[in-house]
């Protein structure tokens, strides 16, 4: 019994049986356990450093992506089915883009006033400190309507862009907004306020003027994988935006970033080559136009293009230069005086569809599958080509831009035209 007490005591203490760790006599089997205690001890001096080391290495890159992550935040896919939260009267918001004056302000007024109830609402993005009062602009309705935020925008660039973005944010804080138009400085309506606000409103899609470019000139193969060749879009930036797209494009974090950084207009040749007429040098440098591409390419990314109507319901003319090298190609032609007639004004009102030669597509003009007008705006006009419509043309509150003494005979949304003029022909540029 003795025996069997010590046995157990000397296992309690780790000696003299040789069962410890080790065979061998009790002194040895101690060394060893020893030995493996400050062998342990050693290896965990040495791992504690490492793991330090580890986890401030892993510290800095969540702190890193954490910094980077809004560059490549998703924006999030919007619900397509979900009903609008907003069950007052809805408004339509005017999204001005303008360099400094509004020049046609005068022209604006008239269409404002003529508003039976007053649903809408004008924001305009000028230049960095311009202000909007009775020093400034004729036009009452924009008193005081400029936004805070503007930057410094440039033509054929992102910063174009970033001002329509910054336009939408503001104008999406008011619920009510439920339509969004773009409008540039040089516009003028060509219907008075219900008509268009009962257009748009009617509605449930998008007006977006989206057509796929075969030639692909414009795309940089750098954008991809962020953004496949095959949803590279074109078209009008004057576009008008139902609330949900115009929430899209105004949180976009993920696609402006590759424009901002890869979509460059090209600088422009010097005027010695421009000259040419049959340039032998050709510039290397990509050539993109951000505002041409940008909403267009977004809601492909997003896979809304059956929200669409894809076209503008901004008319412009676009002269068609034989030189492709030459500047003056491929711009908007301003109306003056002499062209501001009624000849000009039914030949707009009266295009009833848009042919795509690229797509070989036709589209006809409806509203919620209801023929109607094309066009609702048109640019760009001089202050001369204003005044004459507002001087020989009855522009009362029906904004009907019909001679007087056609008052009453005629509707040009029903006007007789020539099928070469109720046609326009979208063309690539």
């Amino acid at each position: 019994m003795n025996i069997d007490r010590d046995i157990r005591m000397k296992k309690r203490v780790g000696i003299g049986t040789g069962t410890g760790i080790g065979s061998g006599s009790g002194s040895v089997s101690g060394s060893s356990s020893y030995h493996m205690n400050m062998n342990m001890h050693l290896h965990l001096h040495h791992v504690r450093p490492l793991k330090v080391g580890l986890l401030l290495i892993a510290l800095a890159f969540i702190l890193v992506m954490v910094k980077l992550l809004p560059q490549f935040r998703i924006a999030p896919q919007l619900n397509r089915n979900q009903p609008q939260i907003y069950s007052g009267k809805a408004k339509v918001a005017f999204l001005f883009l303008a360099r400094h004056r509004l020049h046609l302000d005068f022209m604006w007024h008239h269409f404002f006033a003529g508003a039976k109830e007053p649903n809408f609402s004008i924001f305009i993005h000028s230049r960095p400190g311009f202000a909007y009062n009775q020093n400034t602009t004729t036009c009452t309705f924009f008193y005081g309507r400029q936004i805070s935020d503007s930057i410094r925008v440039g033509w054929g660039e992102a910063s174009m862009i970033e001002a329509e973005r910054i336009l939408l944010r503001k104008a999406l804080e008011d619920p009510a907004n439920q339509r969004f138009i773009l409008v540039s400085d040089s516009c003028v309506p060509l219907y008075n306020f219900s008509y268009i606000y009962d257009y748009v409103m009617s509605s449930p899609k998008s007006f977006v003027d989206s057509f796929r470019d075969p030639k692909g000139e414009r795309y940089n193969p750098k954008m991809a994988p962020a953004i496949p060749k095959d949803k590279w879009r074109k078209g009008s930036q004057w576009v008008t935006l139902i609330r949900k797209h115009a929430e899209i494009m105004a949180e976009d974090n993920t696609i402006f970033p590759v424009f901002k950084r890869l979509c460059k207009r090209r600088p422009p040749l010097p005027e010695h080559l421009r000259k040419l007429a049959h340039p032998t040098v050709v510039q290397k440098e990509h050539n993109c136009i951000p505002d041409e591409h940008y909403v267009q390419t977004l809601l492909s990314m997003r896979s809304l293009e059956d929200e669409l109507e894809c076209r503008t319901l901004t008319y412009t003319f676009w002269n068609q230069s034989k030189r492709k090298i030459d500047m003056e190609g491929w711009h908007p032609v301003t109306f003056k005086y002499a062209d501001a007639d009624v000849k000009l004004i039914e030949k707009i009102k009266g295009a009833d569809h848009v042919y795509y030669p690229t797509e070989y597509r036709t589209e006809w003009c409806s509203c919620n599958g209801t023929p109607h007008p094309c066009f609702l705006f048109a640019r760009k006009f001089t202050q001369g080509a204003a005044i004459r419509l507002l001087n020989h043309m009855n522009l009362d509150h029906n904004f009907k831009m019909v001679p007087v003494y056609q008052l009453g005979a005629m509707s040009l949304s029903n006007a007789n035209v020539t099928s070469s003029e109720s046609s326009l022909t979208r063309l690539v540029h």
